[in-house]
């Protein structure tokens, strides 16, 4: 008899990852369910579903019901290092992080893939929207999800070859709707439960900035809000308060609506604008690209769609190689709030080509 082939699941304790599982065994696949402790829960007092013990009991529940071993793994630790303390390095450097595409990399892929070796496991699955063929002799291809109102591409450019190669995404022909109906068909106690997505990020009382400032400032570092003329129009308690592009939570009243179009970390400055137009970019450097195809020598240039941020829609752009991991995009119109320490996502239609990371935004 055949043995089944090993598969293990990132499980979150919602809906998604739920019926992940469920699919993965229709298809014919042993699983196991592992589901990464983040935090402790003394640090999210009240707030059991970030700390993760609610994930964890929803995750086991389910597992239960659908007949497969689950278990904890801490990733505490990992998490502090790889997303948050460098989450934290990128806005109090005036940029502004993207944590997911960084813990899929580090812990979803990484530590829990460890793992997955560890148990004999063949393939490495979660609940993100997004596909992965698999070609005989050929690299592995990262698509968009079918649903374009949940593709989670984005979040999984950074994602080497050789992690893209045992990965299974079972939800990538599937809209949201759809998944909603299948848990409920099934009877799976997570059927109705709100998206996990993110829940590791949120809890902190004014936001997750805030929360990190909290955890890993050393002192207070106000500065000034000024105008594009360098002109003092208030005060801030810390530029990682802030992003580009950002409207709400400024802390001045100029009687019309405004933007902030620069952070200077080093004068701890943030300058907002009235005029829209001055968060207007023709391009971008972007630098530690990671290629999901062949890497293109330096000096060689394409055609391409980019994606800015997640939610943003993709953009033509002639994409640059200016060395082995740093890259120059020119947008074929320009773009608003092209924001450092963001991803950039580089496609060719709906595969991901790869991506980096934006340094800064040319006007």
């Amino acid at each position: 008899m055949t043995r089944k082939r090993l598969v293990v699941l990132a499980m979150s304790g919602g809906v998604d990852s739920s019926v992940a599982a469920l699919l993965a065994l229709e298809r014919g696949y042993r699983v196991v369910g592992i589901t990464l402790r983040l935090m402790p829960c003394q640090d999210r007092a009240g707030a059991r579903w970030c700390c993760g013990a609610e994930a964890e009991e929803q995750a086991r529940a389910v597992a239960q019901q659908l007949g497969f071993p689950h278990y904890v793994v801490d990733g505490i630790r990992h998490f502090e290092r790889h997303v948050l303390r460098q989450a934290w390095e990128e806005y109090r450097s005036g940029r502004t992080p993207s944590p997911c595409a960084i813990c899929n990399r580090h812990l979803k892929f990484g530590l829990l893939r460890a793992r997955a070796i560890e148990l004999g496991a063949e393939m490495m699955a979660t609940g993100h929207y997004a596909r992965v063929t698999h070609h005989p002799g050929g690299p592995p291809r990262l698509l968009r999800g079918r649903d374009p109102a949940k593709d989670q591409s984005y979040f999984l450019f950074a994602l080497s070859r050789e992690q893209l190669s045992l990965c299974f995404l079972p939800l990538g022909d599937l809209s949201k709707a759809r998944v909603r109906e299948l848990a409920l068909e099934h009877g799976l106690s997570t059927a109705r439960r709100p998206s996990s997505q993110d829940a590791c990020l949120v809890g902190t009382k004014g936001g997750f900035a805030a929360g990190l400032g909290q955890r890993f400032g050393n002192e207070p570092r106000p500065g000034d809000v000024v105008d594009a003329r360098g002109e003092r129009l208030g005060a801030h308690p810390g530029v990682h308060h802030f992003t580009i592009g950002q409207r709400r939570g400024i802390g001045v009243a100029l009687g019309r609506p405004a933007w902030v179009t620069r952070i200077d970390p080093r004068t701890r400055q943030v300058e907002v604008d009235t005029d829209l137009s001055r968060l207007m970019s023709n391009g971008l450097v972007a630098e530690r690209a990671n290629w999901l195809v062949e890497q293109p020598a330096p000096g060689e240039g394409f055609e391409c769609q980019v994606q800015v941020r997640y939610r943003a829609p993709a953009v033509e752009a002639w994409l640059h190689c200016l060395d082995s991991s740093r890259v120059q995009l020119e947008f074929r119109e320009a773009q608003r709030a092209v924001t450092p320490g963001q991803a950039v996502v580089f496609y060719d239609g709906e595969r991901v080509l790869g991506g980096a990371w934006i340094r800064s935004a040319l006007s």
